[in-house]
């Protein structure tokens, strides 16, 4: 470790509340690669935790948000500005909910937005209240999404959390049936369960969720903050299952690293959440959106989409490798380029060695590897990427 890097440790863990646990410091970015602040190159397989999906500095983002910033860098939502207004558009299109959209900051923000709007909407229908999410999932930190995430590490030391949830199992409809009261207003899922372990629900489980949503007039929510924007392969992940949510929320990659979050709606429930029952003041701000325009017109014109599936695939069938080559890395699990490796070890251990390699990765449960590389990702840089992984991963199950 060089000075340089150990006196930015140093200051960081001296003055920054100890919530994460880093030891690389990151300088810049371009595309699919970062550099440290000693200039070492490292494959970003993390995209900052789903963040920079059309890659580091792409030229169009970058532009965008130069523009906006010399123009303007903030409007209250006493006024309105034309990027949040366009950018609410587009996301009403390419979700095909035909509702409307709320901006905050976050995905957390976004995720206890819904919430509310399902309690708003549950007071005037019979007074329910209660939302039914599920075991591994997660939500966000704030309060009430810590009390929607079903696990209790990130539960700890936070007692009393806001009463309202219940918990189900995933891929389990039975027990949504069970969790279900004459209180529940809403489910809440992830298409893809992220944090949790990189599981994707099955079609039977998204299509049984819908109807019985549809049956029992309850709200169904997608939490899209991970999988959104493109990385499974659809704008969103709950596309590729041929249903509907009444909500879905957004964030992460949405905005090319500016933070920005956002609550989708259908029709039925466009104008519930009314002045003054919720408000973000830098919600919609301008920069931020004129990014999200940018990110989703490379998604379009990039073809982004289509490449997610495709190189997902290739990376998919390099991961089966190392699952028939070595006894302790058991199961490929995702979808697109939202893929995680099961291992029998600490997760921890295989992300170390692959950083050493000049690859970053992330862990998820307790025995997962998770990879969100950049949709921007190509073929020769997917093979030098593998390559790296076999070293590592040899390095830690090798003989």
């Amino acid at each position: 470790m060089s000075s340089k890097t150990q006196e930015i440790l140093d200051i960081y863990k001296a003055k920054v509340m100890p919530t994460y646990r880093p030891s690389i410091v990151l300088a810049n970015g371009r595309g699919v690669t970062v550099r440290d602040i000693d200039n070492r190159p490292l494959y970003d397989f993390t995209s900052g935790i789903g963040v920079q999906s059309v890659g580091y500095s792409h030229p169009k983002v970058v532009k965008a948000i130069q523009d906006q910033a010399a123009a303007m860098t903030h409007c209250s939502n006493l006024f309105v500005n034309e990027p949040a207004t366009r950018l609410a558009e587009k996301l009403v299109e390419i979700s095909g909910l035909d509702g409307k959209v709320f901006f905050c900051n976050s995905g957390a923000e976004a995720n206890e937005a819904a919430i509310k709007l399902a309690r708003k909407w549950g007071a005037s229908n019979g007074g329910r209240y209660e939302v039914v999410t599920f075991r591994q999932g997660f939500h966000g930190r704030t309060l009430a999404t810590v009390a929607a995430t079903a696990q209790a590490w990130c539960q700890e030391g936070f007692d009393p959390l806001p009463v309202g949830f219940a918990y189900a199992d995933f891929n389990d409809l039975e027990s949504v049936k069970a969790a279900i009261t004459d209180k529940t207003v809403a489910v809440m899922l992830e298409a893809v369960q992220g944090e949790g372990g990189v599981t994707p629900a099955t079609d039977e489980f998204m299509k049984g969720v819908r109807a019985l949503c549809d049956e029992k007039n309850l709200l169904m929510i997608c939490d899209e903050v991970q999988a959104g924007m493109g990385r499974t392969g659809t704008w969103f992940a709950w596309q590729g299952y041929d249903v509907k949510p009444d909500l879905f929320t957004c964030a992460k990659a949405i905005a090319g690293g500016l933070p920005m979050g956002a609550l989708v709606s259908n029709a039925k429930l466009a104008d519930v959440l009314s002045a003054p029952s919720h408000a973000s003041t830098f919600g919609g701000n301008p920069v931020a959106a004129a990014a999200a325009l940018a990110v989703i017109d490379v998604i379009e014109s990039e073809k982004l989409l289509a490449r997610a599936s495709e190189m997902g695939a290739l990376f998919r069938e390099a991961l089966q490798g190392f699952v028939d080559k070595y006894e302790k890395v058991l199961e490929v699990r995702g979808k697109g380029l939202m893929l995680g490796l099961v291992v029998d070890a600490d997760p921890r251990e295989v992300v170390e060695a692959m950083a050493a390699q000049g690859v970053l990765a992330l862990t998820a449960g307790k025995n997962v590897v998770r990879f969100l590389p950049p949709l921007v990702l190509k073929e020769d840089t997917l093979e030098e990427a593998v390559d790296m992984m076999s070293d590592a991963l040899d390095c830690v199950f090798g003989e």
